[in-house]
């Protein structure tokens, strides 16, 4: 959740207060030269060197720019492509067939989500957008589950768009795949083992939307956008979109900038648990979304985390006698779940539920 203290230059994150210049819904265009485009597919390969060049790059964009767009990423086009014809199938359904699956009735945060039933700003006046929430697919007699770990569960899929489940198992998948490459990335660019994180994403907590952004034409009102300023909860998000723009990102200038979609790649950014878990050297990226393009939108981010059992301790390359640890441990279940609570609405009614 991003709390805007005035209508002038703070937010307020999960990592604390983020200052920017305020130029109410505008951002500057960029040159793709402040954008990187960093090559994954190194990172399929055996040249050491190569992947360190890879860790190099995302080193960069995570300290001087805040996000990157990620090429050669592997993800099967097909999949993609399939993905996204599920999102449109299911937004195009009765109201009464999405409101079937909606997210009040999950105990772990998956179903649909209606237009202005979330707020990423409370003195907002609710984000114009629908989802559609899943994550990993764990069954109801996980022990993970039965003890009521957070973040673990069942998915709902509405019972009049049977191709939905496969499309959007298959995307999820293939996504995961591409963040184990990402998180190996993150190692090398922190001086890490390149394997360092695997031991703690073998079941990880990572939650995906398919959203949908009707279009907002003619005068907007800045309390009712697509997505209000925010930054996401996790370690990182790998975000698809469609051809149409609306991403703005908050650079390390504290301005805003327009990301548009590059065909082929996804767009990277740090969450908060790796902020936390780098000690603020790398920073959350703080963004918003506004559709004012006369088309629908879809979107598809994927929140990478960690087990939800995994202790996020601020790692050991970015500590010392000189910097000291900012964050006590904690485990990312809980706090993911002290996130979540805090932004949906129906978790605000009984934020105990696992």
């Amino acid at each position: 959740m991003v709390v805007t203290t005035s209508a002038s230059d703070t937010l307020h994150t999960g990592s604390g207060p983020r200052r920017f210049l305020d130029s109410g819904l505008e951002a500057r265009q960029v040159p793709f030269t402040e954008i990187p485009i960093i090559d994954f597919g190194p990172m399929t390969g055996s040249d050491v060197a190569a992947r360190r060049a890879v860790g190099d790059a995302v080193r960069d964009a995570c300290t001087r720019v805040g996000f990157f767009y990620a090429r050669h990423h592997g993800v099967d086009p097909a999949i993609i492509d399939a993905a996204f014809s599920g999102a449109h199938a299911f937004f195009d359904l009765p109201e009464a067939a999405k409101r079937g699956v909606d997210i009040g009735k999950s105990p772990n945060l998956r179903g649909y989500t209606a237009l202005l039933a979330e707020n990423t700003d409370p003195s907002a006046r609710g984000d114009l957008h629908e989802g559609f929430d899943l994550a990993l697919e764990v069954p109801a007699d996980d022990a993970d589950v039965r003890a009521g770990v957070f973040g673990y569960g069942p998915n709902q899929w509405p019972d009049a768009l049977p191709t939905l489940k496969p499309a959007l198992l298959a995307y999820h998948a293939a996504v995961r795949a591409f963040g184990e490459r990402v998180f190996c990335a993150f190692a090398l660019a922190l001086d890490l083992p390149e394997d360092y994180f695997r031991p703690l994403i073998g079941k990880p907590m990572a939650h995906m939307r398919v959203l949908h952004y009707p279009s907002q034409d003619g005068p907007v009102d800045d309390r009712q956008i697509g997505i209000g300023a925010h930054s996401d909860y996790e370690c990182f998000t790998m975000l698809y979109t469609d051809d149409v723009p609306a991403l703005q990102v908050l650079n390390s200038a504290g301005r805003w900038i327009q990301a548009p979609p590059v065909p082929g790649c996804f767009i990277v950014n740090v969450g908060d648990l790796m902020a936390r878990w780098t000690n603020d050297y790398f920073a959350s990226t703080v963004h918003r979304a506004i559709n004012r393009s006369g088309r629908r939108r879809y979107s598809i981010p994927f929140f990478f985390g960690t087990d939800s059992t995994a202790v996020i301790d601020v790692l050991p390359t970015c500590q010392g006698p000189g910097r000291p640890a900012k964050y006590p441990a904690i485990t990312a279940g809980d706090y993911i779940r002290s996130r979540f609570d805090d932004t949906y609405a129906h978790r605000k009614s009984d934020a105990s539920d696992p």
